[in-house]
């Protein structure tokens, strides 16, 4: 029955890495290996049409989905038009820069933030250059109005958000296009990570026109720079309606077409994630709005939402407000700007765990004031809740252990006749009252904990730039000089050897070779992981040692024996 446990554990852990190499193929672009995606059904014209390039008549995804370069049916501008020009406004959290054409978000710097590569520098969210593009654009369709591609007015004022100022807005006006003027004023407040959008719209003609504005996200298929290859992060499109919910979608997905989203909604929003930052279209609730996601060019890709703005008479005009998210994935601030907004942090499946044990954490800091310490008291709290679970579980280890020398002289003496010997182990069993599998479900109840603390920790963006003590400048980034993984690795191998010792020489040699080889990635994890696997692995080496002394087996270590 010793064998079943351990039979057991070793299929949960072989899982383990066939879901972790899946992970892998999928990073570095390949199809999983034994879990591939079942392709979803094809998506309804409007976002089928906008994958495939294809302008569709009165299909409005179709006609905003014409790219970042080109607008269908958009007249050539005119000789008069104003000079393209750059503006570049500086707030308290932002350096942004926007664009004449347009009146689009081209650039944005996040202050509070240092690049993960170059910490002198400020992390950069939004680019538009030869090496990246990721930009915020709005404009008309339903005719030929203005788009993200006219020739705008910039307003002249402050381009610098003063001391003893809230807000500092810039403003562009186009001209008449098609009988129809818009002017865009973009708003952002101090301390606040929602950019205001205003859109006015003017009917200059002589007839009724009934225009839709579409705000839309785009941005090249590439990960970001400085991502690990040694574990998986989402990054791409999502949409979030109550209907369905988060779906997060993959580039792959809009690249074949395959992608269904619901096509209007009163709410929710669009969203562009990746590890750490988002950047997301919001509309008021009540609002309709129909979210679309396309293929735009080569290698890039926008989603984004369209809303009407219904009939407008001559001379008259209408404004429709929205809001751009661009920062950090704060789940404490995302959940004040919009419900749902806080399921761009991506916690993977285990998220009815993950919310309550990020909860726990940001207020240990609160009260720690420091993020390391955090992770440790986090798991200390975790070990003193599962306590009896574990008391039970190394109680039936350590009765294995002091029954294991009888376990061996039988296995030894019955070798050549299995029957007898199974029959034999399990009198001893009932004799000893030893449970074999009493070690395994303790633990096991256990395992979706830990793994969920795992994602709130991958994710958490406070750890980016988080000292904890020492040479430990940073919890987001593996540590410099190695010292907590080899930490980890020495505290598995010392967990290992207080354990029984498997009655197969097989097993124990791989009981022995696994930790290593386990360990090898942690060389290569952030340090706030590492730490919180190692805290972990301490405190559950205290307890097993404490249980067993109380037991009357004396602590020893069975070191491997290989030949």
């Amino acid at each position: 029955m010793n064998d079943i446990r351990r039979t057991i554990l070793w299929v949960i852990f072989g899982f383990s890495m066939v879901l972790l190499w899946d992970k892998w193929q999928l990073h570095n672009g390949h199809k999983a290996t034994f879990f591939p995606s079942t392709p979803a059904a094809t998506a309804a014209a409007p976002a089928a049409s906008a994958a495939s390039g294809v302008a569709q008549s009165g299909t409005p995804a179709a006609a905003a989905a014409q790219g970042a370069s080109a607008v269908p049916g958009q007249p050539a501008v005119a000789a008069q038009a104003p000079a393209r020009e750059k503006v570049h406004v500086t707030t308290d959290l932002y350096r942004l820069t926007f664009d004449s054409e347009g009146g689009s978000l081209t650039h944005a710097e996040l202050l509070q933030h240092a690049d993960m590569a170059d910490k002198s520098r400020n992390f950069q969210l939004l680019d538009d250059s030869a090496q990246r593009v990721y930009v915020a654009q709005t404009g008309l369709i339903g005719g030929s109005f203005p788009t993200h591609k006219t020739a705008m007015t910039v307003v002249p004022g402050p381009r610098e958000l003063k001391d003893g100022e809230d807000e500092i807005s810039v403003r562009f006006e186009s001209p008449d296009v098609g009988g129809v003027k818009l002017a865009k004023t973009w708003t952002i407040k101090r301390g606040a990570y929602d950019i205001a959008v205003k859109h006015e719209v003017v009917n200059t003609g002589t007839a009724p026109v009934s225009p839709q504005l579409y705000l839309q996200l785009v941005r090249d298929g590439n990960k970001p720079p400085g991502e690990s290859s040694f574990y998986s992060t989402f990054t791409g499109p999502a949409v979030f309606t109550e209907a369905k919910k988060y779906q997060k979608i993959e580039f792959k997905d809009i690249e074949n077409g395959k992608v269904e989203i619901p096509k209007d909604s009163p709410n929710g929003y669009v969203a562009m994630v990746q590890h750490y930052f988002a950047t997301a279209w919001l509309l008021a609730d009540g609002t309709q709005r129909e979210p679309f996601v396309r293929k735009v060019d080569t290698n890039l890709y926008a989603v984004g939402q369209l809303t009407s703005l219904g009939s407008i008479e001559p001379g008259q005009s209408k404004t429709i407000d929205a809001r751009l998210f661009a920062g950090p994935q704060v789940e404490t601030m995302m959940e004040k700007l919009y419900p749902g907004l806080e399921l761009v942090k991506d916690y993977g499946w285990l998220t009815i765990l993950s919310k309550p044990l990020y909860w726990l954490l940001d207020q240990l800091h609160k009260l720690l004031g420091n993020w390391g310490w955090s992770i440790v008291a986090l798991v200390l709290l975790l070990k003193i809740a599962f306590y009896w679970l574990n008391a039970k579980a190394y109680a039936s280890m350590a009765k294995m252990k002091a029954i294991n020398p009888r376990i061996m002289e039988m296995r030894e003496r019955l070798k050549d006749k299995p029957q007898q010997m199974q029959q034999e182990m399990m009198r001893i069993y009932r004799e000893e009252k030893v449970n074999p599998m009493g070690g395994c479900f303790p633990i096991m109840i256990q395992i979706p904990v830990f793994i969920a603390l795992y994602w709130v920790l991958l994710s958490t963006v406070e750890m980016r730039n988080a000292p904890w003590i020492g040479w430990i400048h940073d919890l987001s980034t593996p540590d410099p000089y190695f010292i907590l993984p080899l930490l980890m690795t020495a505290s598995s191998l010392l967990q290992t050897a207080l354990n029984p010792v498997p009655p197969d020489p097989m097993q124990a040699k791989m009981m022995w070779f696994m930790p290593l080889v386990f360990s090898v990635m942690f060389f290569f994890f952030p340090a706030g992981l590492v730490l919180y696997w190692l805290t972990n692995n301490l405190l559950s080496i205290a307890q097993q040692w404490i249980i067993n002394t109380r037991m009357g087996v004396p602590p020893q270590f069975n070191l491997p024996k290989f030949k």
